[in-house]
């Protein structure tokens, strides 16, 4: 029989008018190979068929019955009930359905059928089957039965959608089996030998039809471990091409680091400064530097970082400095014009900011000037300004470098793929060329990372690790707060601002919604109107700087942030509230990361339960970053079992590592890398959650490419690893 081929559209299989079609393109299946990748989310077992006698109360079960009498009828109501009688040689049983009145069309009398179902107990006592599966029986050409779909077996059930049901996709997923489809096998026989992986075309079918559960197990690693192998083997490819790019060789003088460390207000931790020398070594190599420094929040990452922009600058280098916001690149620039500002020539400015805000120059003695983006370009491409602060701002075609020596990324995982490659790709003024040096290439990061998340998804990053806080921090008090004791937390936090310090208010949303603005919004997603509708509670920010400033606290200053503000009103509030003008600042998550006022020493959090263990952990580091006793108080108001574990769990954990740990196992990878963030498919963020997988899948990598770096002898691999490229959008 000839093999089909993955990419026949659906249509060609299922009818061009088949009303399955235009369901399955809503959720992105349009051919034989999309459908094929659709896999089942769980099985329910029906494979063992019970004699009618031996069925009990309560048992999920299979019957093969005959159809004795099958009826509809209407309720008062109007609603459909279709009922009929089932028999085998061991007795009878009745079965209902409610509102699927085709049924009775369907299942006729005489006809003999497998039944799947729940047997439930009525108030006479006589067990029935309540709306159970159910599969006619048709003999093949020799006589024989054929293979059931939806009973008496282990029946898949797939994630499903408004109108398009596990029975639905079934049906489609059998008819494009029994098409032969044709699959093409690309991990080496060696590896699915080592690992105990099946063949693809065994895969696919025990995936979707497994025989036993054990098949069905094999068929999900095999599928979970091969994304987790081309992620790897990606890693690999990008540490080999690296390998053979030649970077500009730095020398740092350890005299001038030791000078400038001696003129800060405070010493580098032993970590601090550890990081700093592996940096400092890879900057003297011509092998480009890829290295993540990875550090808790507070932890002092912007400090190195920045030593080690001046320390390319000082060797007539540029530095470009790309931060996740504004907000944080404004601060960055803050940070290094206080902490470096004295090292700027008077010859040429040392440090420029270039946000969609706008853009400013910092000449010798802290001199702060504004300057057009157009003016201020043209000094970047002549490399008159050193080192380059600034947002997405950076990666805009009209900016070019002079001299790119160092690129140096904040929360790199906030990037889209394609940016943080963008900015990779040096903007000379004439462009990449061969033989072209590439600049050294440092990220940062303070979102918690599990360990097994950051050897897969940062794969090809050296690692540098801030274990420590300065000295003279104190740990941060953290307190769930329930809906009785909200008025104590507000004379708390009161009593913290008479005392001369101030407080953050975070709140889930920017705007209160109504009941019709939420069912508006979610007309076409089903029943994504509901699940909103219960988010009507949340707070937000509007309504809470109204109720803050006008009720509780009618006497403090009270200011607003949120993301739909201008630029340059986030610059003035956050000024502002950093210069004390203000004592409370209401915002939501746009001060999660980087954001230091050192005098504010409360962080109250709304709708906590409703913000994911990393959010809450960056929120918490806004506190606590100077030497007076800091707070983070957890608000909410109905807690499930699950939001109450993990709120625990932020006060049990003594870092932010063993936080993401927690979190990992709890609600998986999504909490940390997005799928709009990493590019990366569904099925890979899934698979990151198994630490045994990720260690087989690097070990699988490196054992193929040490003895064929290129993958001339996979061709089948190499081909499916580009395919893997482009569909990470890494290329």
């Amino acid at each position: 029989m000839r093999e089909l081929p993955l990419t026949t559209p659906l249509f060609e299989i299922l009818g061009a008018r088949a009303p399955l079609l235009r369901r399955f393109e809503k959720i992105g299946i349009r051919t034989a190979g999309d459908l094929l990748r659709h896999f089942p989310s769980r099985y329910e077992d029906f494979s063992k068929i019970y004699p009618i006698a031996e069925l009990e109360p309560g048992q999920q079960a299979t019957i093969q019955a005959a159809i004795e009498e099958i009826k509809l009828r209407r309720t008062r109501r109007g609603f459909a009930v279709v009922e009929a009688e089932l028999s085998d040689e061991s007795g009878t049983i009745r079965a209902i359905w409610f509102n699927q009145p085709y049924i009775a069309n369907t299942l006729r009398a005489g006809r003999i059928a497998n039944f799947s179902g729940k047997v439930s107990l009525s108030e006479e006592s006589e067990l029935y089957f309540n709306g159970p599966a159910y599969e006619i029986l048709k003999p093949d050409k020799e006589g024989r039965s054929t293979e059931s779909t939806h009973t008496a077996r282990l029946v898949p059930v797939y994630p499903e959608t408004k109108g398009l049901t596990s029975r639905g996709i079934r049906y489609a997923v059998r008819m494009v089996l029994k098409r032969n489809p044709e699959f093409k096998e690309w991990i080496p026989a060696p590896v699915l030998a080592r690992y105990g992986l099946p063949e693809v075309h065994k895969a696919v079918q025990a995936v979707h039809f497994p025989g036993h559960l054990e098949d069905a197990l094999a068929a999900q690693k095999r599928f979970a471990f091969e994304n987790l192998f081309l992620l790897q083997l990606f890693n690999v490819e990008q540490k080999l091409k690296l390998s053979r790019e030649t970077a500009p060789a730095i020398p740092v003088d350890i005299g001038q680091v030791k000078a400038i460390l001696a003129e800060l207000p405070f010493e580098l931790t032993p970590s601090q400064k550890k990081s700093l020398w592996e940096i400092i070594q890879d900057l003297e190599k011509t092998l480009p530097m890829n290295r993540l420094l990875q550090g808790d929040v507070g932890s002092g990452k912007t400090i190195v970082a920045a030593m080690a922009a001046i320390l390319a600058a000082a060797r007539g280098y540029q530095a470009a400095f790309m931060a996740p916001t504004e907000i944080l690149a404004r601060q960055h620039f803050e940070t290094l014009k206080k902490l470096f500002g004295s090292i700027a020539s008077a010859e040429q400015p040392a440090f420029g900011l270039l946000t969609s805000g706008g853009a400013k120059m910092v000449y010798e003695n802290d001199l702060e000037a504004n300057i057009k983006k157009p003016e201020f370009q043209k000094k970047v491409a002549k490399g008159e300004i050193k080192i380059v602060i600034g947002t997405h701002a950076l990666i805009q075609e009209a900016v070019t470098f002079n001299n790119l020596g160092l690129i140096i990324v904040d929360e790199q995982h906030r990037f889209g793929v394609r940016q943080r490659a963008a900015l990779l790709r040096e903007r000379g003024a004439g462009g990449r060329s061969p033989g072209k040096l590439i600049p050294h290439f440092l990220s940062m990061s303070a979102t918690p990372i599990p360990r097994t998340l950051m050897l897969t998804v940062f794969g090809d990053l050296d690692l540098s690790l801030i274990t420590e806080l300065p000295s003279g921090r104190k740990p941060i008090e953290t307190r769930i707060i329930a809906p009785l004791e909200r008025q104590k937390a507000y004379d708390f936090v009161r009593s913290e601002i008479e005392a001369g310090r101030q407080a953050f208010v975070i709140c889930p949303r920017i705007e209160e919604q109504t009941p019709a603005s939420d069912i508006r919004q979610t007309s076409d997603a089903g029943t994504a109107t509901l699940r909103l509708g219960n988010q009507l509670d949340l707070k937000s920010v509007k309504a809470e700087y109204e109720k803050l400033s006008k009720k509780i606290f009618p006497d403090l200053n009270i200011a607003m942030l949120h993301g739909q503000m201008k630029p340059r009103e986030k610059e003035t509030v956050m000024r502002e509230f950093k210069d004390k003008k203000s004592d409370i600042l209401v915002a939501t998550s746009v001060v999660e990361v980087g954001v230091d006022v050192p005098n504010a020493t409360v962080m109250m959090i709304e709708g906590a339960d409703r913000f994911g263990l990393a959010q809450l952990y960056q929120f918490r580091g806004r506190v606590g970053r100077g030497t007076h006793q800091s707070y983070c108080l957890l608000m909410s108001e109905k807690p499930g079992e699950m939001a109450e574990q993990r709120l625990q769990a932020i006060l049990k954990a003594k870092n932010g590592f063993e936080l993401a740990e927690y979190d990992l196992k709890l609600r998986g990878p999504g909490e940390f890398f997005g799928t709009v963030q990493t590019g990366f498919p569904d099925e890979l963020m899934q698979a990151l959650q198994n630490p045994d997988l990720v260690k087989e899948s690097r070990e699988a990598a490196a054992a193929i490419v040490k003895p064929d770096p290129l993958l001339r002898q996979n061709a089948a691999l190499r081909e499916k690893l580009s395919e893997f490229r482009k569909k990470v959008h890494q290329e």
